[in-house]
């Protein structure tokens, strides 16, 4: 028989805490870009400290958890996380995603809500909204143009693809991901309450400032938009102004924090 695997939803495997500050008086989840880790959010978890608490996700599939199987749906990922924080305390939340993880970020308002749980504040990042449908068949393609792909966006030092070994790890996990936000379809007729704030980068090719008012038709709350000068992942040469940000719309939400320093 093949072999079966039941995805945990144990806390410590899927909650990263670079700061830990659990007296804070709200947290910020980030939920993690197609094929990226809990840790690309370290550096701004760290510029929260003493603001919120701030914690990343880290999916199945990478760094510590590289031998669990990636999860390929993502009404399903969001579902995992709902279930990860079922049990924690309850505090004002806000959701931040990055890429895929705006959609994960995005569907997981939706089931905090039905919980009774609502986040007060949605943060979307370098994703277009999710009734603007495109075909993303990049899971498809072959392992050259998927790597072709990770050149363009331009997000970290790409000297890493050089480096055959590396490359087979991480292309499996690639394209799970890219499966995953490929076969994505929103529920019709869903729109969450909290405010969203959707974030892009001027020069980013996947998405562009022209396509984020589209998230208005997914809140009742009102949307604004912010623009910074970068590609796809604006985010790692702004950390201290998205962090200023966060803190700015937890405050407007009612929320004691103080300023981001």
């Amino acid at each position: 028989m093949p072999e079966t695997f039941t995805t945990s939803t144990d806390p410590d495997l899927w909650l990263r805490r670079f700061a830990p500050d659990p007296a804070a008086p709200a947290r910020v989840l980030f939920l993690p870009h197609a094929g990226g880790a809990a840790s690309f959010y370290r550096p701004l978890c760290r510029a929260l400290a003493g603001v919120a608490e701030a914690i990343a996700v880290q999916y199945p599939g990478r760094q510590e958890r590289r031998r669990e199987p990636c999860v390929e749906d993502l009404h399903q990922m969001a579902d995992l996380v709902a279930e990860v924080l079922a049990g924690a305390p309850e505090r004002p939340t806000a959701l931040f995603g990055h890429s895929m993880g705006a959609v994960v970020a995005f569907e997981l308002a939706l089931r905090l809500e039905e919980r009774g749980a609502a986040p007060v504040a949605l943060f979307v990042s370098a994703r277009r909204a999710p009734s603007q449908y495109r075909v993303e068949d990049l899971y498809l393609q072959s392992d050259e143009r998927v790597l072709e792909e990770i050149r363009r966006l331009d997000g970290t030092d790409t000297t890493f693809l050089e480096d055959e070994e590396l490359v087979r790890l991480i292309l499996p996990t690639l394209r799970s991901d890219y499966r995953a936000i490929g076969t994505y379809r929103p529920r019709p007729g869903k729109a969450t309450s909290a405010p969203i704030t959707v974030l892009v980068g001027d020069s980013d090719p996947r998405m562009s400032a022209p396509e984020a008012p589209h998230w208005a038709g997914h809140t009742s709350a009102g949307i604004d938009v912010h623009s910074f000068r970068g590609g796809h992942f604006y985010l790692a040469e702004h950390v201290e102004p998205v962090a200023g940000l966060i803190g700015r719309r937890l405050r407007e939400a009612g929320v004691p924090v103080p300023a981001a320093r």
